[in-house]
């Protein structure tokens, strides 16, 4: 019987270890174009095509709610991340996110990025 509850243990503490190493890595040093030169278009939001490419391509890991579960929650994203860091976690991926520089338009990315920086509380 203690065997089971000693192998259990040590499954359940893999597992986190494996969820700390996958999402709590401390990011690759900062390449040398310092993300201040890019510059994101302070476009006017279309609230529908970033929520339509939300559902299509963020929903899954990010939750309906913007709340996390399997990802991070993205409810307050715009105060914790620059609009910078925030199109360029998206289009290069990292930490456990898949990039999608090849699956998002230049203009959806712009779009997307805008309307996560404005999540704030």
């Amino acid at each position: 019987m203690y065997k089971w509850i000693a192998s259990g243990i040590i499954a359940l503490a893999c597992l986190f270890a494996v969820y700390l190493i996958t999402y709590n890595m401390p990011e690759k040093e900062e390449s040398a174009e310092p993300s201040s030169l890019i510059a994101i278009p302070a476009t006017p939001v279309d609230a529908d095509a970033a929520l339509q490419v939300y559902k299509s391509n963020c929903l899954s890991c990010h939750g309906d709610q913007l709340s996390g579960g399997f990802a991070p929650n993205l409810t307050n994203v715009g105060t914790s991340m620059t609009k910078e860091k925030i199109y360029k976690q998206i289009k290069q991926g990292g930490g456990g996110m898949p990039k999608f520089e090849d699956r998002l338009t230049e203009d959806e990315l712009v779009n997307i990025t805008n309307w996560l920086a404005g999540m704030k509380k």
